[in-house]
């Protein structure tokens, strides 16, 4: 159903007073001299930690080759960027921030924490989590938006989702990357986390390796692929809980697919593999509170929250929350 023609005016009127308020209708932005584009594309480069070439900048956001030529030359020339050449292929040039570009990011992010933190001072806090959903919300819609008009190519949520099984090289890191990202930003998750599910997933792997995929093996790894790109994992741990348990483990999807059903089809591989098999009589997963989505996926998969306790096993404090499934 199409929202109607007042609603998607009063989106309009709202969506021009966000950008006013955050000055991208000119003069200087968060903070700088510098252009929205060139502020931005100092962010990604942060965050891309040296691994970010001059292309996937210009994906990220969305600007042709040119633009992000002319972007970078003026970027190098400030002495903002590093460019360096990859290992391996001298044509690939990796972006870094130099001490400078990373003392003008900083006082960035400074800027536009002040600039949320005085917007949500005008709000009660139990209208935070409002704004924080629905800001979210509208961004989603705007890049699925975007993405199916670029075209299938450009598009992973247009892509055909395949599913598979087993260890295939970079496995590890992808998902190691993809709960990073997910989890810095939906819990302020850091460092201890990555290395947690890095750790762990490189153990289980091994363990996975050694047994094979045999008709009585207790481990199974599943994951998705579009474009090539791994966008999704999730796994069964059937020896670290016991005699008796599958432990579902490292359950992600990737921004790029999220919603469209690719999660369910993980999740419903992952439990086949363990309905077909005598030596287990229950299911069982640690998430923790918050995490809505997930729930309603695990509860429509027989899944019921058993256990609640505060826990900081993740680097930060959280209400951890185990759910457990019994065989049908």
């Amino acid at each position: 159903m199409q929202p109607q023609p007042d609603f998607i005016e009063d989106v309009r009127s709202a969506s021009r007073s966000m950008v006013r308020a955050l000055g991208f209708m000119g003069g200087d932005f968060a903070g700088t001299d510098l252009s929205p584009s060139a502020v931005h594309a100092l962010i990604e480069i942060e965050q891309g930690c040296g691994r970010l070439s001059a292309r996937e900048l210009g994906e990220r956001l969305r600007l042709e080759k040119s633009s992000v030529s002319r972007m970078l030359r003026k970027l190098v020339g400030a002495g903002h960027v590093l460019e360096g050449a990859a290992e391996g292929d001298a044509r690939v040039k990796w972006l870094a921030l130099t001490d400078l570009g990373q003392r003008c990011v900083a006082s960035i992010h400074a800027f536009a924490r002040a600039q949320v933190t005085g917007a949500m001072a005008q709000l009660p806090p139990q209208q935070y989590r409002t704004v924080l959903e629905g800001v979210r919300l509208y961004a989603d819609a705007l890049e699925r938006a975007c993405d199916a008009g670029a075209g299938p190519a450009a598009s992973l949520a247009a892509a055909p989702v395949t599913l598979h099984s087993g260890y295939r090289p970079g496995l590890i890191g992808r998902i190691a990357e993809m709960h990073a990202l997910y989890y810095a930003r939906e819990a302020d998750f850091g460092l201890r986390f990555e290395a947690v599910v890095a750790g762990g997933l490189a153990d289980f792997c091994g363990r996975l390796h050694a047994r094979g995929d045999a008709p009585h093996a207790l481990h199974g790894l599943w994951w998705a692929e579009a474009q090539g790109r791994i966008v999704g994992s999730v796994a069964i741990d059937g020896e670290d809980l016991g005699p008796g348990i599958a432990h579902l483990r490292w359950f992600i999807v990737d921004d790029g697919v999220r919603g469209a059903g690719v999660g369910r089809r993980l999740l419903q591989a992952a439990l086949d593999f363990v309905d077909r098999r005598d030596a287990f009589r229950e299911t069982q997963l640690w998430t923790f509170s918050g995490l809505h989505a997930a729930r309603r996926l695990y509860e429509a998969h027989g899944f019921a929250c058993v256990e609640e306790r505060p826990g900081d096993q993740w680097g930060r404090r959280v209400l951890e929350q185990r759910f457990t499934r019994q065989r049908p």
